[in-house]
Parts: structure tokens; C-alpha cells; sequence
């Protein structure tokens, strides 16, 4: 049991990471998006500017004969956006020039992303939770049944961070989609695709519910092994002894499960002193 507390652990664990990760990134989505090539000045010059033929470039009355047509006006800019920022780059330049992803999502649809913002950020939250209460089951807890209390208790917030995290990844990705077919021109990009940052939020979902489902697995083990081993143990009493009382069987398993509330033992290992529990539920 403890090997499926410490598999539940690391796995929250990780989700809770990856997911703190991703969204605090801006690269959910990468791309491209075309800009026209500056004309060429003394201070810019190389491929991606615009050349003349005329030796004065200053002179408004001399013909300017430009050779580049079709793609060779324009140039490829790469750019990448996340929920908080989208970036591209500086031509001729390291520097890249960042703007607020919010203001660039349409009027309609802002309230969307603030609904996807919402739901990560709960979803962080309720994974931290998750996390801290599988710390606590593993480490800290004083009972058997006080442990399967926080263990069932964890399942549950873990499985409400997935399906918040999974709704909030949905929407954010409506979002942007949208955004490239309705958002300003001068950002619309011409090839797009998901960045490593959106990988990593579905891979921190994917762990999230891996964690949920090793946590519950673990919770009904721990259920059906104890049902089982109590009705052994009241067959076990109805044959070996002779109870004056029908019920006397059913009343000893309740002293030793009873037991349990002050002790760390796993509740499915067999009992070895069945005679001293008989002269209890005699008593």
C-alpha cells in the first residue's frame, strides 16, 4: 500500500510541476507570421530590407526601382503566445517584442480566456491540495481509518483538478484559434502550430488523472480487502467456537475493526488471536 501512496505522491507531484511550468510559459503555441521587408537604409542593411538601384536614395525625384515581387517583400517572423503574453521577434535584432495576449484576443472571447485563467489557476490549486494531502497520508497520519478518510478525500480533489485542467486547456486553445481568425492583422500568423508548453500542460493532466486513479485504486483495494478479510474471520469464529449468540461473530469482527482507530497496522492482515476475540463477544 505504501508503493501506491508513493507512485499517487510522485505523480501528483509531477503534475503539480509540469502544470506550474506551462502556464507560467509563453510558448503554448509557435508560428510564423509574415511583415514586409523595410526599405534599406545605411544603418540597415543585409536581406531583409528592401534594395534600390539609385545611388541617392534621399532624392524624391529619382527613380526607385525595386526587384523584389511576391514572397520577397515579405519576410517570416517567428512569434510565440501563451495565456499571459504572445512574443515575436526583432528583425535585425535579439530582443523580441512582447504583448499582452489578452488585449489581443477578441472583445468576444476575452471572456472565455478569463474563464480558462480561472480554471488553471483552481486547477494549481486543487493539485497543490492533492499533492499536500497524499504527503500527509504517506507520512503523517496516526490511524488506519483516519489515513483512508485522507486518502478518499485526496481522490476526490484530484480528480476535480483533471476535469478543471482539462476544461481550462480546451478553452484556451478555443481561444487562440479564434484569435487567429478574428485578432488584430498586424499579429494574425500566416503557420502556427502547439508549442512545448501546451504538450506539457496535457502531459501534467495526464499525471494529474494518473494519480487519481492510482489514489482510488489503492481506497478500494484497501475496502475489499478488509470486507473480505471480515467475512473470513466470521466464518472463522462460526466454526471454531460456539457462540450462545447468533450475532456474537459479527460483534467480535466490530471489536477489531474498532481496533484499528488507534493503531497503523494494515486492517486486511489475518488475526492471529481468535480465541481472545470469541471470549470478548462471549463477554
Amino acid at each position: 500500500m505504501k508503493d501506491a501512496t508513493s507512485a499517487a505522491f510522485s505523480l501528483g507531484l509531477f503534475s503539480l510541476v509540469f502544470s506550474i511550468t506551462a502556464f507560467s510559459s509563453s510558448y503554448w503555441c509557435e508560428g510564423t507570421r509574415k511583415v514586409a521587408k523595410p526599405f534599406c537604409t545605411e544603418q540597415n542593411q543585409g536581406d531583409h530590407c528592401i534594395r534600390f538601384n539609385s545611388p541617392d536614395a534621399n532624392n524624391s525625384n529619382a527613380v526607385q526601382y525595386i526587384w523584389e515581387t511576391g514572397d520577397d517583400k515579405f519576410i517570416d517572423r517567428k512569434f510565440h503566445a501563451g495565456i499571459w503574453y504572445s512574443c515575436e521577434e526583432i528583425i535585425n535584432g535579439e530582443d523580441e517584442k512582447c504583448r499582452s495576449f489578452i488585449s489581443l484576443a477578441p472583445a468576444a472571447d476575452r471572456g472565455v480566456l478569463w474563464l480558462s485563467i480561472v480554471a488553471e489557476l483552481l486547477y494549481n490549486i486543487l493539485l497543490l491540495t492533492g499533492v499536500v494531502l497524499m504527503s500527509v497520508e504517506m507520512c503523517c497520519y496516526r490511524s488506519v481509518i483516519d489515513g483512508l478518510k485522507i486518502n478518499a478525500f485526496s481522490a476526490v480533489v484530484t480528480v476535480l483538478a483533471g476535469l478543471l485542467g482539462m476544461v481550462a486547456h480546451m478553452m484556451y486553445t478555443t481561444v487562440f484559434q479564434m484569435t487567429v481568425n478574428l485578432g488584430p492583422e498586424d499579429w494574425r500568423p500566416h503557420t502556427w502550430d502547439y508549442g512545448w508548453s501546451f504538450c506539457l500542460a496535457w502531459a501534467s493532466f495526464a499525471c494529474c488523472m494518473a494519480a487519481a486513479v492510482t489514489t482510488i485504486n489503492k481506497y478500494t483495494k484497501t475496502i475489499l480487502e478488509f470486507k473480505h478479510k471480515r467475512k473470513t474471520l466470521e466464518r472463522s469464529l462460526k466454526i471454531k467456537y460456539k457462540f450462545p449468540d447468533h450475532a456474537a461473530p459479527e460483534k467480535a469482527c466490530n471489536v477489531y475493526v474498532n481496533s484499528f482507530h488507534n493503531t497503523t497496522e494494515d486492517p486486511a492482515h489475518p488475526v492471529k488471536d481468535l480465541h481472545h476475540l470469541a471470549t470478548i463477544s462471549v463477554l
